[in-house]
């Protein structure tokens, strides 16, 4: 039990010692314009992949599936549009799957500092 305690400690940083994820977190902030233009292309098609990745999982014919992303600032707006059988699939009982489906969009748009929007409609 000693050991285990020991060598878990032995793996954390000193207190002057920043971690690496940290490091390469405020080196992407600190970027140039260029790489930020890349950052928001990148955080736009990571939440199309991600939408895409959870509608396609929860209806039977994904290839009926659209999804437009269209960006403004600090706002990225998804507007999916599927048939009337698979509307019900995607949204839940009572609006439970689309409020997670929007949970999780929330989520991933705060690493990068986005607001999403997410509107279902066939």
């Amino acid at each position: 039990m000693t050991d285990e305690r020991d060598e878990v400690l032995a793996n954390q940083p000193d207190a002057g010692e920043t971690p690496d994820a940290v490091e390469t977190d405020s080196a992407a902030l600190n970027g140039d314009q260029d790489s930020g233009a890349e950052a928001s292309e990148e955080a736009t098609e990571s939440l199309r992949e991600l939408v895409t990745y959870l509608v396609n999982s929860l209806v039977d014919e994904p290839e009926t599936v659209e999804i437009d992303v269209s960006r403004r600032g600090p706002s990225v707006h998804i507007q999916m549009r599927l048939p009337e059988g698979e509307l019900g699939k995607v949204i839940g009982r009572g609006g439970r799957i689309a409020k997670a489906i929007r949970t999780v969009l929330l989520i991933a748009g705060s690493k990068y500092h986005l607001r999403v929007s997410l509107d279902i409609e066939s």
